[in-house]
């Protein structure tokens, strides 16, 4: 066995392994990037009493988050802007639209440091991006730079009336250069990536699906967030969205789809029946008043055996990116909406942000627990923090109790990005001025005024 480059000692380690271990006193051999050990923390460090030790100092070592679901342009830079008092179209054409075509290369790669340094500072160790217009490979860039785990790709579309549409080939050789240039496997791999909604042919939707399955790759779109799409794909074909995809042949495995919130029966049926995954995102819903109380049915999608991811959405949607209080959110409205306290506890909604996260994203291989084999991702939240001045049994604390508020040490691949609070890769302070600068230039660029709620003096 090799000699660990990092043992992480000393507090209670969530393994969230199949039979949800918790190691009191505990820790993890770290070697290569990798787990080599999950042990008692004096064991380990009897074994190994030469290597370099990260003290959780009686705090909760869990396995990273993951985010199934986060958009890392247009909207980071400008964060809390778009206003709330308005529908979907108006913010979508009056603001996201203008946004992104006045992004540059530079506000990409800008806004994916920003959101994955603020990720990691709350927990979350791997992102799935929902999807950049115009330069993935500086969007993976600033991910690499930050340090986190992600699967990124380029937003294709085709149909004749959209923005920034482009013939089916094209958009199809966009998606395989990206999955060239990023290979499976790495830090920040590929993956093919569709807006999704009404604005695909069936050619592009059924090309895009064999393209991810020939790759061994993931592919990401949006679906049914709200009833929009399912008026849409009734007018287009005389079916709804997802019994539409799976007579093209788009459901399957390598599919993770984002919102899915208006479904009906045979919908539901179909997406489990193929074992397609979901993101969830339950803040852009109750921000955007897309109707997830009246609708979803994504406690459901988990009982009966589905694969379900968390996600935290856009900045002006889901607004900030911490998967803790996704969970809580999730698990709040599915015990709500059903009236049912036995049904859908913290242990449920922890493992959408973790395990059950990995599976869905595909990559439960490498992620998603603390076991030997898998990738070194973890977290420790901080004992001295308020939510751990008492602490409570973890499933309960981790859901209920705190938030990425608490985290203190982020570990990705075997390396420490976050150190008591500050992320270690980038420089945070410069990093503030730089976007500052240029979210202003932005606005100017895209011909966009704020408008302040409260007036300012």
């Amino acid at each position: 066995m090799p000699v660990p480059d990092l043992l992480v000692l000393g507090g209670d380690v969530v393994t969230m392994d199949a039979s949800r271990t918790v190691w009191c006193q505990g820790g993890v051999a770290i070697a290569d990037g990798g787990i080599i050990a999950v042990d008692k923390a004096e064991a380990l460090r009897a074994r190994w009493p030469a290597a370099a030790v990260l003290e959780a100092g009686g705090g909760l070592i869990t396995p990273g988050l993951v985010n199934a679901h986060q958009h890392l342009t247009g909207d980071p830079l400008v964060r809390s802007l778009i206003p709330d008092r308005q529908s979907s179209d108006e913010s979508i054409f009056g603001w996201a639209v203008p946004i992104h075509g006045a992004h540059t290369a530079d506000d990409d790669e800008l806004s994916a440091t920003l959101t994955a340094v603020e990720s990691l500072k709350y927990g979350t160790t791997t992102l799935v991006e929902a999807g950049t217009v115009a330069h993935p490979f500086r969007v993976a860039a600033g991910l690499a730079r930050a340090g986190i785990r992600a699967a990124v790709g380029c937003w294709g579309w085709d149909v004749s009336d959209a923005p920034y549409a482009a013939p089916t080939d094209e958009v199809l050789a966009r998606q395989a250069a990206v999955l060239d240039g990023l290979p499976r496997g790495g830090l920040v791999e590929g993956w093919v990536t569709l807006v999704g909604h009404d604005l695909a042919s069936d050619a592009l939707l059924a090309g895009a699906a064999e393209l991810a399955r020939r790759r061994g790759v993931g592919m990401t779109m949006h679906i049914s967030p709200t009833e929009a799409d399912g008026a849409a794909y009734l007018r287009r074909s005389g079916r709804r969205p997802l019994l539409h995809l799976a007579d093209l042949g788009v459901l399957g495995p390598h599919l993770l789809l984002s919102h899915a919130v208006w479904l009906d029966d045979a919908e539901m049926d179909a997406l489990l029946a193929s074992d397609t995954a979901v993101a969830y995102c339950p803040w852009a819903y109750l921000r955007l008043a897309q109707g997830v109380s009246r609708a979803g049915r994504h406690a459901e999608m988990v009982l009966r055996g589905g694969r379900v991811a968390l996600g935290c959405d856009a900045p002006n949607a889901g607004d900030l990116p911490d998967i803790h209080r996704a969970a809580a959110l999730a698990a709040g409205l599915a015990r709500d909406m059903s009236l049912d306290a036995y049904r859908f506890g913290a242990d449920t909604a922890f493992a959408l942000a973790t395990i059950g996260g990995a599976r869905a994203i595909g990559m439960a291989d490498r992620i998603g627990s603390l076991e030997v084999g898998k990738r070194a991702d973890l977290v420790v939240h901080d004992p001295r923090s308020a939510p751990f001045l008492v602490m409570g049994d973890p499933a309960l604390h981790l859901v209920w109790g705190t938030d990425g508020r608490s985290v203190r040490d982020v570990v990705v691949d075997g390396r420490i990005v976050v150190r008591e609070g500050r992320c270690l890769t980038v420089d945070e302070d410069a990093l503030r001025q730089q976007a500052r600068a240029s979210q202003a230039a932005l606005l100017s660029r895209a011909g966009l005024t704020p408008r302040p709620v409260w007036p300012s003096r």
